[in-house]
């Protein structure tokens, strides 16, 4: 259960971060100071960590090795205190490491100081293997008769979730061993991914590119650029598409192997079970939404076309702005008042929350050279705070994206009482906080419109988000089944893997579109399937939990912001049944995800309303 730093996937507003370019033009962007964590890599108090980590890992499996099933009530609560401890102090560790090399992965002396860390703490940990696997085989009389005891009780909830594994578990030997080829497995697999996408060099119009510049370009307003982006990034991604069929062939591979051994029934189960949600609910929120289709993404294309005054719309149009939209820079200052602004509105509580990141460098927001793209939130560890990473480029998308990982970080701040163990939200709810943030940012922003024009763009602006956030990540999720499910048949070619991204493309974004040569190989950059295997569906949960849960506040549920803060501070403490049962909320109903994406057909019904 030691929490090792996972490498960060973008939130899903873009496919990528903004582009590299000066950030002085946008006024003073704040840069991380990680001295909260650590003060540099050979500080004192970083090798004394080390140092301790190394000695206490040893101790506590001495200790407690073989005798979990003896505890009382006192000694288990004296036993996850000390394996709390050995969570904060390996994730500190590795939250430093890796946030370090983020801000520049083409730096060798972070790659290596990130790699040499976590073969460390790996080696450390290796004795705890045994933790999980013997606490799975305590009877479950014995189990529930300690956990019914106050002292211990409020940890339930997380050794549940592990105890789910427990069909699953392999031997102690096997487990041992998986957990130390770990660092020569995925985690070097991911590693060559994000410092293959990092080095990719595109030329747009003469210009030396890095792949967030080039993305950018596809929400440009000049056509002809936005064309010339696609047209290099199929390119480029054609030149590479080779060594990602690799990665994503061998990664597949790996799972299916070890899914196999663990009796998993489906490559989804562990993502499910890791989420605490019961897979006919993802089942029931993927149908759903593609059900929805039609009424959605296919509706407003067809009005977007109308628009740009196109029979047909190409992959460089889908995110292109409006004609009417006048493109202008939006300063940092104002991105920081405007979200503060729409999170004071809704709450004063949560923009004090929210102040500090701004003005202790909890936030990483400049384009720099090397660094990683996307955006995420961060939660190292309990006992420090978390870091928000952006690529600001003064772009209408770049402040949501602020109010998108500001939740997260709220979220993040409100759940660390629960904990190390307690603290972690399940992917699932874990986008609750950040979506309900854009929310309130999107709304506060629609309210203020001056003019029919300017709440057009407003709208579409946000049935787009939506559709990149619910539509898109589906059809994400539907291309990794797919491609697990093929991968389990053998080798897969780079052209195979093409077909299977284009199914989904054709499927999802419906017959407004004609699709240029190329295009199929943009599922090779997203890193979500790379760093982490179905975790797409957990925005499409979240925009649908959100926008549920909006509409209980804009109905003036007595008491909103108070629940709603109570649900954060949960954190991974409870069910997502318990969590939304204070208003009127049961995501496990499948009329559920309707109202949800009600929600997003009524936008779109607002913007025919307009064209009449």
């Amino acid at each position: 259960m030691n929490r090792r730093f996972r490498a960060p996937v973008s939130a899903p507003l873009f496919d990528a971060a903004p582009a590299q370019g000066g950030s002085g033009e946008f006024g003073a962007l704040p840069d991380w100071d990680l001295s909260d964590l650590y003060t540099a890599p050979d500080a004192p108090e970083f090798l004394h960590d080390m140092a301790w980590l190394e000695a206490e890992c040893a101790s506590f499996a001495k200790a407690y090795e073989g005798q979990l099933a003896t505890l009382d009530a006192a000694g288990m609560a004296d036993c996850i205190a000390r394996h709390e401890a050995i969570e904060t102090v390996a994730g500190r560790i590795m939250s430093y490491a890796g946030l370090r090399y983020y801000q520049n992965t083409t730096d060798a002396e972070r790659a290596k100081f990130m790699s040499d860390a976590g073969d460390r703490i790996t080696a450390f940990t290796t004795p705890l293997v045994f933790f999980s696997l013997e606490f799975n085989r305590i009877e479950d009389a014995r189990y529930e008769a300690v956990f019914a005891d106050p002292l211990v009780a409020r940890f339930k909830p997380v050794f549940d979730r592990m105890r789910a594994m427990k069909p699953y578990q392999l031997s102690d030997e096997l487990e041992k061993f998986l957990h130390d080829q770990s660092v020569v497995g995925a985690a070097a697999w991911n590693r060559l991914f994000d410092e293959t996408t990092a080095a990719l060099e595109f030329t747009v119009d003469g210009e030396t590119l890095s792949l967030e510049a080039t993305t950018t370009l596809m929400s440009d307003h000049d056509r002809a650029k936005r064309e010339a982006a696609a047209r290099e990034l199929a390119r480029v991604f054609g030149q590479n598409v080779k060594l990602f069929a690799r990665v994503h062939n061998t990664l597949a591979k790996e799972k299916e192997i070890e899914d196999r051994w663990r009796k998993m029934p489906s490559p989804q189960l562990g993502r499910h079970l890791s989420n605490h949600v019961e897979p006919e609910v993802v089942e029931a929120l993927r149908n759903a939404v593609v059900a929805a289709y039609p009424r959605l993404s296919h509706r407003y294309y067809a009005l977007k076309a109308k628009w740009l005054g196109l029979e047909k719309l190409q992959v460089w149009d889908r995110n292109a702005p409006l004609p009417s939209e006048t493109p202008r820079k939006i300063l940092w200052d104002e991105a920081k008042a405007t979200v503060l602004g729409a999170y004071g509105a809704f709450s004063p509580r949560m923009a004090e929350i929210a102040q500090p990141f701004f003005d202790k460098g909890w936030i990483d927001a400049g384009v720099k050279p090397g660094k990683a793209p996307g955006a995420f939130a961060h939660p190292t560890v309990t006992t420090v705070h978390p870091y928000v990473m952006l690529n600001y480029l003064g772009k209408p998308r770049d402040v949501m994206t602020l109010a998108h990982e500001l939740g997260h970080g709220v979220h993040q701040v409100l759940a660390a009482k629960q904990g190390p163990m307690l603290s972690d939200t399940p992917l699932t709810l874990a986008e609750t906080a950040s979506v309900f943030g854009e929310m309130l940012t999107f709304r506060a922003l629609l309210d203020a419109a001056k003019t029919p024009a300017e709440r057009k763009q407003l709208l579409a602006g946000k049935v787009e988000d939506m559709i990149n956030t619910v539509v898109r990540q589906i059809a994400f999720y539907d291309f990794e089944c797919k491609l697990h499910a093929a991968r389990a048949q053998g080798e897969l070619t780079p052209e195979a893997i093409n077909a299977l991204w284009m199914s989904v493309q054709a499927e999802s974004l419906g017959p407004a579109f004609d699709f240029m040569p190329g295009y199929e190989t943009f599922w090779t950059y997203i890193p979500h399937f790379v760093h982490s295997p179905f975790y797409v569906y957990a925005y499409a949960f979240g925009d649908g939990l959100v926008n549920a849960l909006y509409a209980t506040y804009a109905a003036g549920l007595p008491d909103f912001q108070t629940k709603y803060f109570e649900m954060l501070e949960a954190g991974g403490s409870k069910h997502h049944k318990d969590l939304l049962a204070p208003f009127g909320l049961d995501a496990s109903d499948p009329a559920f995800w309707d109202k949800g994406l009600s929600m997003i057909a009524g936008l779109i019904d607002e913007l025919e309303a307009m064209e009449a």
